[in-house]
């Protein structure tokens, strides 16, 4: 814990104005993705089979005490190969589409509004920058997210095996029956869950680290690596609690038989009149349980390995 100190000293040290290459950016972010996954799979596996019907339990740990008695241990990683191989690249997107986001803001200041140099991004500027990053992660989440969703909620029974047998498989069946739009089917859908999930997930982070200095007397350099982990933490708490409505929508849509909706809103329209708004919340349990553990681990990560990659990289 104690070499854990000496890097994270430097690591969290405020480097706001100094640009990162998008290389250390993409391999850090990769990293701090598999972090995420590792740790909060299981939840996120409890959470999808809670919002589109597939398990019922009366409480998070109840379902996962079924899957471990169904389907074993390993039942609760089902479907991860997905997230596993597409998670580490979709951060990487994600903190360098974050990182591209800062120094577009920066050069906006200077070149257009024909300010000073930024010293120290404000929470604003960091939630544009956070919300910038949605974009392009759109692209590999949407697909990627289609296929987990769809291995999450299939169950080993006495009935037969599994519809997918993995991943590759899930991929070659969707694209089979729909073509390469099914496979990006939802995809508004995800920008609309990450969007707004990605500006409180980098605004908070930002503002917990900020809040911790000011609290502790300290300079940044000298935050505990339980102070980042603990800031992570909170901005994947914050994340999920503005991202669940949507996250819902998504799972529903994506999950559901070719046909069965005519696109979003008739997901929203048909989730309103049977089941009344409450259930836009569905699996919020899982996934408050899931985000604070799961975000330190990702942050942390990523905070880390930049920092490592510091050393080889500067």
């Amino acid at each position: 814990f104690g070499m854990m100190q000496k890097i994270t000293e430097r690591m969290v040290k405020d480097k706001s104005t100094a640009p990162v290459s998008g290389l250390r950016s993409l391999l850090s972010g990769g990293f701090g993705g598999i972090c995420a996954v590792l740790v909060g799979h299981p939840l996120d596996l409890i959470k999808v089979r809670m919002q589109t019907g597939v398990s019922s339990g009366k409480s998070v740990f109840g379902m996962m005490q079924k899957i471990v008695v169904n389907e074993g241990v390993f039942g609760l990683y089902r479907g991860i190969s997905a997230p596993l191989v597409a998670m580490a690249p979709m951060y990487a997107v994600s903190f360098w589409g974050y990182d591209m986001g800062k120094r577009l803001i920066c050069w906006w200041e200077v070149n257009i509004r024909k300010g000073a140099p930024i010293q120290e991004y404000s929470i604003g500027q960091i939630c544009v920058a956070g919300g910038l990053s949605s974009l392009p992660t759109t692209i590999l989440m949407a697909p990627t997210e289609r296929i987990k969703c769809l291995m999450q909620i299939q169950e080993a029974s006495a009935k037969g095996p599994p519809k997918y047998k993995g991943m590759l498989d899930c991929a070659g069946q969707v694209l089979r029956q729909g073509g390469i739009r099914s496979l990006f089917k939802g995809s508004f859908a995800t920008l609309l869950r990450d969007g707004p999930g990605s500006i409180a997930w980098f605004g908070v982070y930002e503002l917990s680290k900020r809040e911790f200095r000011r609290m502790q007397g300290v300079e940044a350099s000298e935050l505990s690596p339980l102070a980042v982990l603990t800031a992570g933490g909170l901005g994947g708490v914050a994340c999920w609690s503005v991202a669940i409505p949507a996250d819902v929508l998504k799972s529903r849509y994506q999950t559901a038989p070719e046909g069965r909706y005519r696109g979003l809103y008739h997901v929203f329209q048909d989730l309103m009149a049977k089941e009344g708004a409450g259930a836009l919340f569905t699996g919020i349990r899982p996934a408050m349980i899931r985000a604070f553990p799961a975000n330190a681990a990702c942050f942390f990560g990523m905070e880390m390995s930049k920092e490592l990659l510091g050393y080889v990289m500067d």
